[in-house]
């Protein structure tokens, strides 16, 4: 006898946890269980307390903060559960009330009739290295901030570095050396620049850890594949596949420049077709480090011999889809830059550089489960 479906709706918080639970069959009503503490010995409980009427359950509860923590336990006792995306979740629009114990009751209801956006969860291992590689971004964004605040010092004391480029080896050695006329200024200029010294340190030490962690990832073989891309560095490669997990999820590259919110906005009706920028939906992580790749293809196409090197020991096929990229984002930004603004061309590289990033990913499986077949 086929068991029946309970709908069991979380929302989830810090210390405490709403659960709602829905009987199979649309006209059943969906009833509010209560409040339990977040521990994974209440969710336990709970668990075996919905099981033991002999029902299958199938749990959803919304993305957020706690992290997939819910996810794993559940999981690991083989309890169906989805993770779904916040800001698609269907809202009436006059609906001004809003109380944890209606959330759950709308998750429950919204995941029995199936119109919920289910997240991709990554594995613990993925999900490790997406921290690392968000941690580097993080020291990226603090050393920027530092420089900005040094600049500014330095222009209010009418300080000007002479030389052509700045926070190189020269301009930081100028930096270590510059006087100011008072000794309450001078402190604050060391500060200031050990700040900046700091974050450049710790951007280095997350590089290298990050390089260290892939050469024993699962992906560490697509990672040096992409890499045979221009403009697609370690931490381009390395950031892409964390922040995505398994690319092949996605049948075709359109699907992938959606999710990522690279395509544009459009607003028809009628005869009125207007589209306008790109969405942003999506993952932002990828989307900026693509954005910076894409700057690459404003040159001619060549084959440099920093990626002749990137490319030794990678697949033929894999080196031929590089160029043809190559050929093919480099005359995209040479007609878009003519008629466009500059941005807007190298968002239409990113856009088009992802696809070519899902066709070498598809091309390592291809050889991959070739291999193992031989």
């Amino acid at each position: 006898m086929k068991k029946t479906i309970k709908y069991i709706g979380l929302d989830v918080h810090k210390d405490t946890i709403q659960v709602a639970i829905a009987e199979e069959g649309r006209k059943s009503p969906v009833m509010s269980y209560g409040n339990i503490h977040n521990t994974p010995l209440n969710i336990d409980k709970l668990i075996r307390k919905l099981k033991s009427s002999g029902h299958e359950l199938s749990v959803v509860y919304e993305a957020g903060p706690t992290g997939y923590g819910i996810y794993r336990q559940l999981k690991a006792q083989n309890v169906e559960c989805v993770v779904v995306a916040p800001s698609l979740i269907p809202k009436k629009s006059g609906d001004r009330v809003k109380t944890d114990r209606r959330d759950a009751i709308n998750l429950a209801r919204l995941h029995r009739s199936g119109d919920l956006t289910e997240i991709h969860v990554p594995n613990e291992e993925d999900e490790a290295i997406r921290d690392l590689t968000r941690a580097r971004e993080d020291a990226r964004i603090c050393a920027k901030k530092a420089k900005q605040r040094l600049n500014s010092f330095l222009l209010r004391n009418n300080k000007t570095y002479s030389g052509k480029g700045k926070w190189n080896k020269t301009h930081l050695a100028w930096l270590s050396e510059l006087s100011m006329p008072h000794p309450a200024q001078q402190v604050a200029l060391q500060e200031y620049f050990d700040t900046l010294k700091e974050s450049l340190q710790r951007i280095d030490r997350l590089t290298n850890q990050i390089a260290n962690v892939v050469e024993h990832w699962r992906l560490e073989p697509v990672v040096k594949a992409i890499q045979s891309l221009r403009g697609v560095s370690m931490i381009v490669a390395v950031t892409t596949l964390a922040e995505l997990g398994d690319i092949n999820r996605f049948k075709n590259p359109k699907q992938l420049m959606a999710y990522l919110g690279l395509v544009p906005s459009e607003h028809s009706s009628g005869l009125k077709n207007k589209k306008g920028s790109i969405t942003k939906t999506g993952n932002g992580h990828v989307r900026k480090v693509l954005t910076e790749a894409a700057w690459a293809y404003r040159f001619n196409p060549k084959k440099s011999l920093h990626i002749l090197r990137r490319q030794q020991g990678i697949p033929k096929s894999v080196c031929d889809i590089a160029w043809k990229a190559q050929l093919r984002l480099c005359n995209k930004y040479r007609s878009l830059s003519n008629r466009k603004v500059t941005q807007v061309a190298v968002t239409a590289v990113a856009r088009e550089l992802i696809g070519f990033i899902w066709a070498i990913c598809r091309e390592m499986e291809s050889i991959k489960e070739n291999r193992l077949a031989a």
